[in-house]
């Protein structure tokens, strides 16, 4: 038996008397105004009197729950009782089958509890969140934000702690959208691994063609265009090409490059290498018709927010593509979910600020999908005249092409966030882009106004 130990203690997972842990500011509008909770471990005793005298935290919900979901079992805890007394535990463990899940659902209810909150473990949540989600307001927390103080960790705990916290208003909730808008999602992201495997098949011939001594793509800019499969598929069927052959294949400009392909041509292609190009071949052609079917269907699953597509292509850099990809990362009426746009995408700066200095450090973590495709639209903008190209060129002379992207794509997701919450397509506005030296006489003037001064510029150039 533990000394000077109460069971309450040993369910919140408390460390040794002393301890101060800070819990995150609450997300419900309903919680006390209180910015930061701020607890000093005591016994468990004196902490629950202190609870109750109201100088730590304030429980807003009368009964709910908390789930620590694993891939075999999900372990419920649930907290019932008067929001000034102390809550009474109920703690049952379920399997994750549809059967077991569905008890869950039943023993939640027969307990008349309707507020459940659970963990985003990878994606063991979902299936959870498929049975729970008609009966129950479930809240879907970030694993990194309910972290629990370390020391003594089991799964009974994990579920009270988060419980404690869904009872206290302490858990921010995340985005789940609807569920026509996951399967958009599903489509979108089941492209991007598509396109992905297209581009490793054409990597695996042009290693074919080196291998075989091949040099097409030393005079073609692109091999798998018009006369570049052409001319595949005549090595791959073990022809021998002519000139006056080459010449009725190939398309515009290269006619004039005919003797040069015939010296690329003109190497040591084995059988070997027809037969493992043709595997490559018929792969890539597979995938290609996969990826054409996928963006019919995905045009299908847009119908209905063709205004919002319509919006987003308006944008310079993003094309048809790149905004359903967009679109189904972020959903309609994202103004409503955010208040701020920095907080859903994991591309605004990160802070790491301490005793007055600022470190450096990276963006905090956010939707990988939705960060590629804000900086392939970035990339996109390298040489555009617009603002968003001004941006790009502003931010890459002073850090570099990497720093540059990224500014970029929130830049874009700042005016995308404008532009869906006033329902408008893209506007230009004309920002004159600042050279060198207009920034260097800025820096000066400046300088001299701060010392009192007053000064006259006027240019040297005579028009």
């Amino acid at each position: 038996m533990k000394d000077n130990k109460s069971m309450d203690e040993d369910l919140l997972g408390l460390d040794p008397v002393g301890e101060t842990v800070l819990l995150p500011p609450s997300s419900t509008a309903n919680c006390t105004p209180m910015c930061v909770y701020k607890i000093t471990i005591l016994r468990g005793q004196d902490l629950l009197i202190s609870m109750k005298a109201g100088m730590s935290l304030d429980a807003i919900r009368e009964c709910c729950a908390g789930l620590d979901v694993h891939q075999k079992t999900v372990v419920a805890c649930i907290l019932t009782g008067d929001v000034e007394a102390k809550p009474k535990s109920l703690i049952q463990t379920f399997g994750t089958t549809t059967k077991e899940l569905l008890q869950l659902q039943d023993w939640l209810l027969e307990h008349g509890c309707q507020e459940v909150a659970m963990e985003s473990t990878g994606v063991l949540w979902k299936p959870v969140w498929n049975v729970l989600e008609s009966t129950c307001n479930l809240v879907l927390a970030n694993a990194r934000r309910i972290k629990n103080i370390p020391g003594r960790k089991t799964d009974k705990k994990d579920a009270h702690w988060i419980a404690q916290l869904h009872r206290c208003g302490l858990i921010e909730p995340s985005v789940v959208l609807p569920e026509h808008m996951r399967d958009l999602r599903d489509w979108t992201r089941y492209r991007v691994k598509l396109v992905q495997a297209i581009t490793a098949e054409k990597n695996r011939i042009h290693k074919m063609l080196q291998d075989a001594n091949i040099k097409l793509s030393s005079f073609m800019s692109d091999v798998f265009g018009v006369s570049g499969r052409l001319l595949l598929q005549k090595l791959m069927d073990g022809e021998v090409l002519e000139e006056n052959e080459i010449k009725s294949i190939v398309k515009t400009r290269l006619k004039q490059k005919v003797p040069e392909l015939i010296e690329a041509l003109n190497g040591k292609l084995r059988v070997h290498h027809r037969k493992l190009m043709t595997f490559h071949w018929k792969h890539l052609t597979y995938l290609e018709e996969q990826v054409e079917q996928l963006e019919t269907q995905i045009d299908r699953e847009l119908s209905i927010y063709k205004e919002e597509i319509d919006w987003l292509d308006s944008i310079p850099g993003i094309e048809r593509d790149t905004a359903a990809a967009i679109f189904a990362e972020i959903g309609p009426n994202i103004h409503e979910r955010f208040p701020t746009e920095e907080q859903w995408a994991g591309i605004c700066p990160g802070n790491n600020e301490s005793a007055g200095k600022i470190k450096k450090t990276k963006s905090p973590q956010g939707n990988k999908y939705l960060k590629r495709a804000l900086t392939q639209a970035s990339w996109a903008n390298d040489k555009s005249q617009n603002r968003i190209g001004q941006h790009f060129r502003r931010i890459r002379k002073r850090r570099g092409d990497k720093k540059a992207s990224v500014a970029t794509a929130h830049l874009i997701l700042r005016i995308i966030y404008a532009m869906m919450k006033n329902k408008s397509a893209y506007k230009e506005i004309d920002v004159p882009e600042r050279t060198p030296n207009e920034k260097t006489l800025n820096y000066y003037l400046k300088q001299i106004q701060d010392m009192g001064f007053e000064i006259k510029v006027s240019s040297t150039e005579t028009s």
